[in-house]
Parts: C-alpha cells; sequence; structure tokens
C-alpha cells in the first residue's frame, strides 16, 4: 500500500527536509501544508499536493488530514511572545490532532525539542528520567503541543542543537557568543547532544513509516555527545573564525560577559552538560545517526560562512 504522509511547517528548516527526505523514498504521496511560503519544489499533483492551513486559525486545518495515513507535525511558533506561541503550539496542535483523529490517522509524529527540559545539566539523560520544566514561551507550548499528540498515541521527537544549512539559531547564535568574548574559552568538557538537519529529517520520515508505529517520547540526537571544547574548535576552524589561536579562562569568560544577560545565559547552557541518550531510536524509527559532528559539519559550513558574511 503507498503510504500517505502530511507534513506541517514544510517550507521551513527541519520540515523542508522531511519533505526532500519522503520525495527520495519511492512509493510515498505527500501532502505539504503551508499557510505563508511557497514551497522550493513543486508540488507535482500526482505524487505530492499543496495545502492550505493555519494552526492560528483550526477552521483552515478542516479536511487537511483525509485520506493520510501519518502525520509529520514540524511547524511551530518560536519567540517570547507566549499568547501567539500558545495560539500556535498549543491551541493549533490540538486542533490538527482532533482533525487526524476524525480522519483516522494511523499516526501523528511531532517534532519537539529538548529545551522542554530547562535549564541543565542533563547527563545521558533518557526519556522518563526528568520531567519537562520549560524556562520559556516557545518551550512551555511546546509542552502542551507534546500533551496533545501523546494523549493521541502519537510519538513525540525531542532533538537538542540541530545544526545545518538554513540554521538561523543554533551556531550563529555560538558564534555570536564568541563574538562578545573575542576568544574561545578554554577547558570546557560539558558534553552536548547535536544532531545533523538532514539526519533529522529522516529520523521523523522514519518514525512515519517504521513497521511498527512508535509511540512517546524519543530523544533523537547523534548517539556521540560532543564536548564543549571539540564543538567550539570545530566551528572555530570550519568557519575560519579570527578567535580560533585565543582562548579565555571560563571565570574570566563570565566577568566579561556580566551586563549582557542573553550571551550569559548561552554560556551558562554551554558550559554544563545537555547529554541526552536514547538506545531504542535506532531500532524503533527504522534510523541511522549518519557522520558525526566534525564530519556533518564541515558539509555545511560553506553556507555558515556566506549566512554569516551577510
Amino acid at each position: 500500500m503507498t503510504p500517505r504522509i502530511l507534513i506541517t511547517g514544510a517550507t521551513g528548516f527541519i520540515g523542508s527536509r522531511v519533505a526532500a527526505a519522503a520525495r527520495a523514498t519511492p512509493g510515498i504521496r505527500l501532502r505539504l501544508m503551508t499557510h505563508r511560503t511557497a514551497l522550493d519544489t513543486p508540488a507535482d499533483g500526482l505524487h505530492c499536493e499543496t495545502v492550505y492551513g493555519d494552526l492560528a486559525d483550526p477552521g483552515s486545518l478542516r479536511g487537511s488530514c483525509d485520506g493520510v495515513d501519518a502525520v509529520i507535525h514540524c511547524a511551530s511558533r518560536v519567540g517570547s511572545d507566549e499568547r501567539t506561541a500558545r495560539t500556535v503550539n498549543d491551541h493549533g496542535t490540538r486542533a490538527l490532532v482532533d482533525e487526524a483523529v476524525r480522519g483516522g490517522v494511523g499516526r501523528i509524529v511531532l517534532l519537539s525539542t529538548a529545551s522542554v527540559y530547562g535549564r541543565g545539566p542533563f547527563t545521558a539523560l533518557p526519556p522518563g528520567a526528568a520531567e519537562p520544566a520549560p524556562v520559556s514561551a516557545t518551550s512551555l507550548t511546546r509542552v502542551a503541543a507534546e500533551q496533545h499528540v501523546l494523549a493521541a498515541g502519537g510519538a513525540v521527537l525531542r532533538p537538542h542543537i540541530v545544526h545545518g544549512a538554513g540554521d538561523r539559531w543554533a551556531i550563529p547564535g555560538l558564534v555570536a557568543l564568541l563574538r562578545y568574548l573575542s576568544a574561545a574559552p578554554a577547558g570546557c568538557d560539558a558534553r552536548h547532544s547535536l544532531i545533523d538537519v538532514e539526519s533529522l529529517g529522516r529520523a521523523l520520515l522514519g518514525a512515519a513509516l517504521a513497521p511498527k508505529a512508535p509511540s512517546g517520547v524519543y530523544h533523537v540526537n547523534h548517539p556521540e555527545p560532543v564536548t564543549c571544547s571539540d564543538l567550539l574548535s570545530t566551528v572555530l576552524g570550519e568557519l575560519a573564525l579570527p578567535w580560533a589561536g585565543t582562548e579565555i579562562a571560563l571565570d574570566e569568560a563570565r566577568t566579561r560577559l556580566a551586563g549582557v544577560p542573553y550571551a550569559t545565559h548561552h554560556f551558562d547552557m554551554l558550559t554544563v552538560d545537555h547529554w541526552f541518550a536514547d538506545e531504542r531510536v535506532g531500532e524503533d524509527l527504522g534510523w541511522a545517526p549518519g557522520p558525526d559532528f566534525r564530519t556533518s559539519f564541515a558539509q555545511h559550513a560553506p553556507w555558515y560562512r556566506e549566512f554569516l558574511s551577510r
């Protein structure tokens, strides 16, 4: 039987990778939901169609899941406006799940984030070992979105740091922090979970196609965590940043960042473990993690260099 999959957020950083992975898989019929941006690759009408849907307008979702076997929900609202985030992430996801249940969809897969756990340290943390403790409007409302999907028997995928072409937050934010310091913090052994955006796209698609429907929470990252020092040296080296040969002690770095709350917050996150483990992912999702961070980041470095030059 030909699987029919609906992808929300199909023009986004991660959703577009899910769509690309699905297009590269023979025998899939796609329905791509968008509310604003034109698709990079036009729908062909036979194996791929585009539908309008706005999570902030539940009425626009009516019929979107009819005839669909699986929903991969990648759309979300990121920002500090809790009212808007609540409308899209919480209420919008609930409306989408209700529509999926009404339409008899067999699988619902939600892209979430490990940020729902709040601040670390988290060392080799498996799903179920800690309760969400969100500290932002985005994370708070994404926890609510998770509950709607889990209540319907769906699967929730929580990556930590997602990197790759199109990333305007994670690595650019790290570069901004290094710019504040004009150096790389020395001796930082905190470990972080990372995943390449292409690999994450395959994992989300795998959750929709696996022989046995996955359910519950999954931590989806490369299984090998990356130390803070290795993360920084890779970014500095591949992007040829001017501070590659300069180091600063952690205490001195904190002093230099005093009075810059945004940078201090990111530095505090960077210098403690945020390592999330899950041994079930490969088998349950039929997923292979791909190359390590240093190798995968080198492939995306030209995009980052061009983006940061702007």
